[in-house]
């Protein structure tokens, strides 16, 4: 198990070490977070970057990762726990079959912890001999605004409250980190809970940085012109902007296509690598995707 980073420089390296390029406000607030017990909210675009955080956590630190990934009508019974319904029904017909069919004593018998299946919430309360796992809460934006109340009571107080057995409580807190592409605002009695921070897309050298930690063999002119081409391209109004985790796909397409630098022809030809939605990529023709490689090329080399 490696220890929690004791300062800001330390988290930084840290997450620089799992291949993930921060700034120092990130480092900071993760910082913050790890040394007060606090979750982290972190709100943002799709695909810049949130997701994997968690993941670096987790590989860093050596913690299991435990991921909820939510999506509309999650509900306690998938997130947090439920009773096993069959396992229980059979206890009670062997204990009618045996005779035993007092009504007080086969409810506390079949309510116990040997019946209750855990589901992500409930299994990061569970000690674990690497230390508290990490807690990913993924997409909570996708769930349904109902859902949030289930997660209040572990995100303040690191516990579960199940009515047939009462509290359990984690001898260690998780580290939880919650993400959301703000598809809709969260409540705020759920954020006054966690630390708070906005991921946003990288600036060029960041972004430039990314790409060649995370594709070493890359040429230093296509990387160049691939991130300076969305960039520019991110400002141009289309419906879906492409993140980090495109810039990235692309990138290590142009590659596998051997390409040495980029060029309209190959820009139209890839488009579907980063771009999803078929209104953003019929918009770039031939001409216009030479006309805004040659603006990146200019911007990037100011």
């Amino acid at each position: 198990m490696t220890h929690i980073p004791t300062s800001i420089d330390a988290t930084l390296e840290m997450l620089r070490a799992g291949g993930y390029v921060p700034d120092r406000a990130l480092a900071t607030v993760l910082f913050l977070s790890l040394g007060m017990g606090r979750p982290l909210f972190l709100e943002g675009e799709a695909g810049v970057g949130k997701t994997e955080i968690a993941k670096v956590l987790s590989s860093q630190l050596g913690r299991k990762l435990i991921r909820l990934q939510c999506y509309e009508g999650l509900d306690a019974a998938s997130a947090v726990y439920e009773w096993n319904y069959a396992a229980q029904m059979i206890e009670i017909r062997a204990a009618e079959a045996a005779g035993d069919a007092d009504r007080n004593t086969l409810v506390s018998d079949v309510f116990t912890e040997r019946f209750l299946i855990r589901r992500p919430l409930l299994q990061a309360l569970d000690p674990d001999p690497a230390g508290p796992p990490v807690l990913l809460i993924d997409e909570l934006d996708r769930a349904d605004e109902a859902f949030e109340a289930y997660l209040l009571e572990i995100l303040a107080d690191n516990q579960v409250t199940i009515p047939e057995l009462g509290t359990i409580r984690a001898e260690a807190p998780p580290i939880v980190i919650v993400t959301t592409n703000r598809t809709r605002e969260i409540h705020d009695a759920l954020k006054r809970r966690c630390l708070y921070h906005w991921v946003d897309y990288p600036d060029f050298g960041r972004e430039l940085e990314i790409v060649r930690t995370r594709i070493p063999g890359i040429g230093e002119r296509l990387s160049r012109d691939v991130v300076a081409f969305v960039q520019r391209l991110r400002r141009e109004g289309l419906f879906k902007n492409p993140g980090v985790a495109e810039t990235i796909d692309w990138a290590t397409a142009l590659v596998a296509l051997d390409k040495p630098a980029l060029d309209g022809e190959t820009v139209v030809d890839t488009l579907g690598v980063f771009l999803k939605y078929q209104d953003d990529i019929a918009r770039i023709d031939p001409a216009r995707a030479s006309r805004l490689l040659d603006e990146a090329r200019a911007e990037a080399a100011a």
